[in-house]
C-alpha cells in the first residue's frame, strides 16, 4: 500500500487548500466522508466535482437496482479494474450488509448486471451482445443510459486512484482482502 509521501500525488490537507477547494470539501462533507480520494481530487475542483457526480449516478441506478445489486455492480467494476480503494471501499458495504464479498451467491438477474460491470472495465470497454441482451431485455433505454455512465464513472475513479497511487484510507483497512496485490482478485 503506498504511503501519503509515496503517492504520486498527495491528498491535501485542508490548509492547503485554496478558497475554492475548501468549499468544495465543506459543501460535501455535508454528504459524505472525505477521504484520501477525495483531498486528492481537491487539488483541481473541476476534477473533483466531475467524480463526484458519483453520487446523484449511483442514487439514480440505486432507484432500478436496488441497494444490493448497485454495490455489487460497483465492486465489480472495481475488482476488475483491480482498484485497492475501490474494491476495498464496495467490500466493507458488502461485510457489513451481512455477505461474503467471496462467496456471493447471485441470481441470474444479479449475474447478468455484475457481468456488464466486469465488461465495462476491460480494455477495449466494449460490451459484447449476449452481455448486453439481458440488461436490455429488463431494464429501459433510460435505465441502461444511467448505468452504464455509473459504471463508466466507475472505471474513472479506478483509473485516478491506480495511476497516482492513492493511499488506502485507513478505516478500509481491515476490509482489505490480504492475500491479494493491489486490489482484489478479479473474478472469471
Amino acid at each position: 500500500m503506498p504511503s501519503l509521501q509515496g503517492a504520486r500525488v498527495p491528498p491535501a490537507t485542508y490548509d492547503d487548500l485554496p478558497p475554492a477547494a475548501r468549499a468544495a470539501h465543506d459543501a460535501h462533507t455535508r454528504v459524505a466522508t472525505i477521504t484520501n480520494m477525495k483531498r486528492t481530487l481537491l487539488r483541481s475542483v473541476p476534477a473533483f466535482e466531475a467524480l463526484m457526480t458519483w453520487y446523484p449516478l449511483r442514487d439514480t441506478v440505486r432507484e432500478f437496482l436496488g441497494e444490493r445489486l448497485t454495490t455489487l455492480f460497483a465492486h465489480a467494476v472495481s475488482t476488475e479494474t483491480d482498484c485497492l480503494i475501490c474494491s476495498t471501499f464496495f467490500r466493507r458495504l458488502l461485510i457489513q450488509a451481512g455477505e461474503n464479498p467471496d462467496r456471493l451467491v447471485l441470481d441470474d438477474w444479479e449475474a447478468a448486471v455484475i457481468a456488464f460491470g466486469r465488461r465495462l472495465a476491460l480494455t477495449p470497454y466494449t460490451v459484447p451482445d449476449e452481455v448486453y441482451a439481458p440488461l436490455a431485455a429488463r431494464l429501459t433505454r433510460e435505465q441502461i443510459v444511467a448505468l452504464t455512465a455509473f459504471g463508466a464513472l466507475m472505471v474513472a475513479t479506478n483509473v485516478f486512484n491506480n495511476a497516482l497511487d492513492v493511499p488506502l484510507d485507513d478505516y478500509l483497512e481491515s476490509f482489505r482482502r490480504p492475500e491479494t496485490g493491489r486490489g482484489e482478485a478479479r473474478h472469471g
